[in-house]
């Protein structure tokens, strides 16, 4: 069976540098299909990138390397990775980009240092070209991850989005918008951390009964895995559970204004007013 290898990166289409990288991993193997996951994050956005994986990922088979490349820290202090869990590989900068799959225990982490599994010369500026697409290519000839340098037990992991206490549940975060107008929520981060967001109750409420019963068992079985999370989260989209939570949000704001109403004109007045747009319209 071939090997597959995934590429994920924030170079975009117009410069050569994607299939840069894509000439060295086949000088080291031809024996690999090659999928490219997007070149389209924005530049250095390491949350996005780590996004577009935990959506991707379940869905490939086992043995499956995933290459990422969003490395706003290139030529700095920070590490190359190689991360090993639930049977697929991960090589890229230890920058946070590999968190979806850090969130709980199960996985291993080492050092790309070994030199034999990257470039001659490695340039300061370019380490998806050096290092981290020749170690992607090895980790499909099948070397073990141990291979690659020591063991890692603290790679970097970015806050991930979490949910919040309102008046009558909990509400999620929107994290990102993609090409289509989707919303993409937290709800994964809540579900393994075992919290009911708004947009969850909205969705079981809205739901037929045989959506409704798929998720509840789901939520019983307590494990979830990455695909039963991926489908709760477009049930919630189907029945609009992010949007109900939204207006929920405005809501609260509008009411929140309101309460100020009475109070004299002034600059505090002014400032809770728009704290409270702020809290419901923030990207972050």
């Amino acid at each position: 069976m071939r090997a597959i290898i995934t590429l994920t990166t924030d170079f975009g289409r117009r410069d050569p540098w994607v299939g840069v990288m894509k000439g060295v991993i086949l000088a080291v193997t031809r024996d690999v299909d090659l999928v490219d996951l997007t070149h389209e994050i924005a530049p250095h956005d390491v949350l996005e990138g780590a996004l577009s994986l935990e959506a991707a990922v379940p869905f490939f088979p086992a043995g499956t390397v995933h290459l990422a490349v969003v490395d706003p820290g290139v030529g700095g202090a920070r590490r190359a990775l190689v991360v090993a869990r639930d049977e697929q590989r991960f090589v890229g900068p230890d920058n946070g980009l590999f968190t979806p799959f850090l969130l709980t225990a199960g996985w291993r982490a080492f050092e790309l240092s070994a030199s034999e599994f990257r470039l001659p010369v490695a340039s300061r500026t370019f380490h998806g070209r050096d290092v981290f697409a020749p170690a992607a290519a090895h980790l499909a000839l099948g070397i073990p991850p141990e291979r690659f340098g020591v063991a890692v037990t603290d790679p970097v992991r970015l806050p991930w989005p979490a949910s919040r206490a309102v008046a009558d549940g909990v509400a999620g975060e929107v994290v990102h918008v993609d090409w289509f107008g989707n919303l993409v929520t937290s709800i994964g981060a809540d579900l393994r951390e075992g919290k009911r967001t708004l947009p969850l109750i909205a969705m079981l409420d809205r739901a037929d009964p045989g959506e409704r019963a798929r998720v509840r068992a789901a939520l019983e079985d307590g494990a979830l895995s990455p695909p039963a999370i991926e489908e709760i989260r477009r049930l919630v989209l189907k029945h609009a559970g992010v949007e109900y939570a939204l207006d929920r949000a405005h809501a609260y704001a509008r009411a929140a204004k309101a309460d100020l109403a009475p109070f004299p004109a002034s600059e505090e007045r002014e400032t809770l007013a728009l704290l409270a747009e702020f809290v419901v319209d923030r990207d972050r």
